[in-house]
């Protein structure tokens, strides 16, 4: 079986990061902090030079004051990414105060939802016609490593994606179907959203991004080609609305004539019963109120 060769795409994969309540530490820095003061203030109260007091709390207010370079907060629906001169040791997603070893880098990202509304852009449903369309999408980020490190930017990630797969969603539906024989964009709304969420679930899957919810919010015909595609519309309902006007009265007709022969109301020759018919469908038909003549003599 033959084998690609092109190397494997190497994804990060987000590990929690091993972290520190900020409180506990808090303690211990303002500890050594106060515990440096009172050396100092014993080496110097003294009356002799105390050099070992001072050089003690030399090194434990250092040791303080290092404490509190690694201190950083963690708001609600945060994470912060923990690196190692630029190599991926974890995320925290504990809130509130956390500390880490000063050395090691934070880098916050927000992990809420998120809602845009893209751009209205031209694009070519599946029969060429050119219509505009825009989308609201909510998302937000599942996977911080790959958010942060897979993608160059992962906003701007998500609105390219958006606008490629509205691009890949009109061009596989039209824009509409008056017989109803197929999904259209415009009248099959849930099953269009549906799709294009599964496709940009896929699409932003690279980047650690789900999508919550997803639906189209601007869908119409481009300017140059709104005033012929409305008259088509227009002229299409006419000919169904005429279409079942006709039926509608070819059975009414046709129950007319077979009630007045069963219950012999009136025999009718073929010539009469032609003009009859005829005169029921215009009346059936006809756009305007009719006006009837009364016959004052005989039948014929």
């Amino acid at each position: 079986m033959a084998q690609s060769d092109a190397p494997a795409l190497n994804r990060s994969r987000e590990v929690p990061a091993t972290t520190q309540s900020g409180y506990a530490m808090l303690l211990v820095s303002l500890v050594l902090i106060g515990l440096a003061a009172w050396l100092f203030l014993g080496a110097v109260a003294s009356e002799q030079a105390d050099g070992l007091r001072l050089i003690l709390a030399l090194i434990t207010g250092l040791v303080g004051i290092l404490i509190l370079t690694g201190f950083y907060m963690i708001n609600p629906n945060e994470a912060a990414a923990i690196q190692l001169f630029g190599e991926y040791k974890g995320t925290d997603r504990k809130e509130g105060l956390r500390w880490v070893l000063p050395w090691l880098t934070r880098k916050k990202i927000a992990v809420r939802a998120n809602n845009i509304i893209s751009d209205k852009i031209k694009v070519n449903d599946a029969r060429g016609n050119p219509i505009e369309m825009a989308a609201q999408v909510v998302w937000r980020v599942t996977d911080t490593a790959q958010a942060l490190f897979d993608v160059d930017d992962y906003r701007e990630f998500v609105t390219a994606q958006i606008e490629a797969a509205v691009r890949k969603i009109a061009s596989r539906y039209p824009y509409d179907d008056l017989e109803h024989a197929e999904v259209t964009l415009r009248g099959n709304h849930e099953e269009v959203s549906a799709e294009l969420r599964m496709a940009l679930i896929e699409r932003l899957s690279v980047a650690g991004i789900t999508v919550d919810e997803c639906g189209l919010t601007h869908l119409a015909y481009a300017p140059e080609i709104a005033g012929a595609m409305l008259r088509r519309q227009q002229a299409e309902a006419v000919i169904a609305a005429r279409t079942k006007l006709v039926e509608g009265a070819v059975t009414m007709v046709e129950m007319a004539l077979t009630q007045l022969s069963e219950k012999e109301v009136v025999h009718l020759d073929d010539e009469r019963r032609a003009t009859m018919v005829s005169n029921l469908m215009v009346v059936l038909c006809g756009e305007r109120d009719t006006q009837p003549v009364v016959n004052a003599g005989s039948l014929y």
